[in-house]
């Protein structure tokens, strides 16, 4: 059985409990390891890992990362704090009450970014094929053709496991497969500081008794809705065919039979383009009132208008987002008779959409989003205003 070694990185096909060339008990026995070359990298607790990692005395206690107060929820926590009870996107009143003797910290974006840039040259320097799904999370192709480092990728994702926690103070937990589907599957199994692999010939064999829900693209409104059709684990989904799962999912149904049985066809591609832009704001208090939506909405189309500038971008459909105090998420559109950067414009769409949605309810979040992108020459011909 081929064995990798997480501390010096070798694979050997020699049975054993202790790596014969630097003792360490770190092994990871695969039929396929060395052959897997899809990897999906995932940096564990990521916000509450760097603010431990710059704040050695609060290592041994709950930590969570969020703004505290008012409409608040959490960013992150770390494993400590999620023994009891606490997760992300919680709202902080409630994390606080689950865990009220946790440290908390607000989140620093600017020092996030910068730990993600180092972990992301680190990755540079095993292969160019990368792309990144947030600030600590990435797929990774590394094909032989890719790879500039280690004799497979099972050494290469050992060799970045142990640069990002020497150089950067973290760990990282590794997913690594035949496919970006089952490669972050695997990331997620043995956190923190995993290294977990699924071939293809024991994919559908593992999958089948799993929850519906741990299948890629599945929310909890289509969760619930399979749920509903007797659809509760992956096997269920194996007993049907693409053409019934087309019937009751849409083209979604396609993506989920190959899913059920361990196949992705997507490829990891190294970037992506940017298929919407948008600013949102967690009100103090909830909001019913046509004006005030209005003016909390003007800052959040400066915001959108200065990215699309930056990233020298235009939008032709304006995207207003609202959830109610219930929680309900309402999206709404207005395409525009041309692609704008103008924030006026934009503002001046949302307020239209914001009249329409304005009926007594109230709300605790506002969203303005661009969608349909195109390159900024493309903006706000001279002939539209020149009436």
């Amino acid at each position: 059985m081929p064995t990798l070694c997480r501390e010096c990185c070798e694979i050997s096909n020699a049975a054993r409990e202790v790596c014969e060339l630097c003792g360490s008990t770190r092994l990871l026995a695969h039929p396929d390891i060395a052959a897997l070359t899809i990897a999906h990298i995932d940096c564990d607790a990521f916000y509450a890992s760097v603010e431990k990692r710059d704040r050695p005395e609060i290592r041994d206690q709950p930590l969570i990362v969020g703004h505290a107060g008012g409409r608040g929820v959490v960013t992150t926590a770390c494993y400590i704090a999620r023994r009891y009870g606490v997760r992300s996107a919680m709202p902080m009143f409630k994390a606080i009450e689950a865990c009220p003797h946790a440290v908390i910290i607000q989140p620093d974006m600017a020092k996030y970014k910068i730990v993600s840039n180092a972990i992301r040259a680190i990755f540079l320097a095993a292969t160019d094929i990368i792309e990144p799904v947030s600030l600590d999370e990435a797929y990774l192709d590394l094909a032989e053709d890719h790879r500039h480092e280690g004799p497979t990728a099972a050494s290469a994702l050992a060799w970045i496991s142990n640069r990002v926690t020497r150089e950067v103070g973290i760990t990282v937990s590794i997913g690594l497969a035949p496919n970006k589907f089952l490669a972050k599957l695997a990331s997620e199994l043995q956190k923190p500081q995993g290294y977990s692999v699924i071939g293809q010939q024991e994919a559908a064999q593992l999958l089948a008794p799993m929850s519906v829900r741990k299948i890629n693209g599945v929310g909890p409104a289509t969760a619930q809705r399979m749920e509903a059709m007797g659809l509760v684990t992956v096997s269920d989904l194996q007993t049907l065919g693409s053409r019934d799962l087309v019937a009751r999912f849409g083209s979604f149904g396609r993506r989920l039979a190959l899913y059920a049985h361990g196949h992705d066809d997507r490829h990891v591609t190294p970037s992506r383009p940017t298929k919407s832009i948008s600013a949102e704001d967690t009100f103090v208090r909830d909001i019913s009132a046509e004006h005030l939506l209005i003016a909390e909405a003007e800052p959040l189309a400066n915001r959108v208008a200065a990215a699309l500038a930056r990233k020298q971008l235009a939008g032709q459909t304006v995207v207003l987002k609202l959830k109610t105090s219930e929680f309900k998420i309402l999206s709404r559109h207005l395409r525009l008779a041309a692609p704008t950067q103008r924030a006026d414009l934009i503002h001046r769409a949302v307020t239209s959409l914001i009249s329409r949605e304005a009926d007594g309810r109230t709300f605790r979040l506002i969203g303005v989003g661009m969608a349909d992108l195109c390159d900024a020459r493309d903006a706000d011909p001279p002939d539209l205003f020149a009436r």
